[in-house]
């Protein structure tokens, strides 16, 4: 259960990492006060009717594109060098004592493992009735 928190939790931060650097543009199309299209990462299609804002007519009941765009987080990079030397000492000695857990433990020895377990003719506890609680 432990493994199943701890793979999501780094997931949904790896997810949050690469949404908060992502840039990107939503074009709208607007008709008057009517939203014709909506396109992420392209140009929204328009309706064809464009209609002159000259004769009387207002921006409101003429066509107009509308862009809004998002920018990412662009300071993610720190260099080791940034660092203080207390916090590269932690870093160092945190590095070395992680990689220090994985070392292998050398194969034991079972000397029961070439033999399989006897075959079970007659379950005694079902035939006696004798069951430990």
């Amino acid at each position: 259960m432990k493994k199943v928190f701890q793979k999501s939790g780094s997931f949904l931060m790896a997810l949050l990492v690469l949404f908060s650097t992502m840039s990107f543009t939503v074009d709208k199309h607007f008709c008057g006060s009517y939203l014709v299209d909506q396109a992420v990462f392209s140009e929204a299609e328009d309706c064809g009717m464009e209609h002159p804002v000259e004769g009387g007519m207002t921006e409101e009941d003429g066509c107009r594109d509308q862009k809004v765009s998002v920018e990412g987080q662009k300071d993610l990079k720190i260099s080791f060098h940034d660092l203080d030397l207390p916090q590269q000492v932690f870093l160092a000695s945190f590095t070395y004592s992680y990689v220090e857990l994985f070392i292998e433990l050398p194969p034991q020895f079972i000397p029961f493992s070439d033999y399989s377990p006897p075959l079970l003719v007659i379950d005694f506890q079902v035939l006696h009735e004798t069951f430990l609680i």
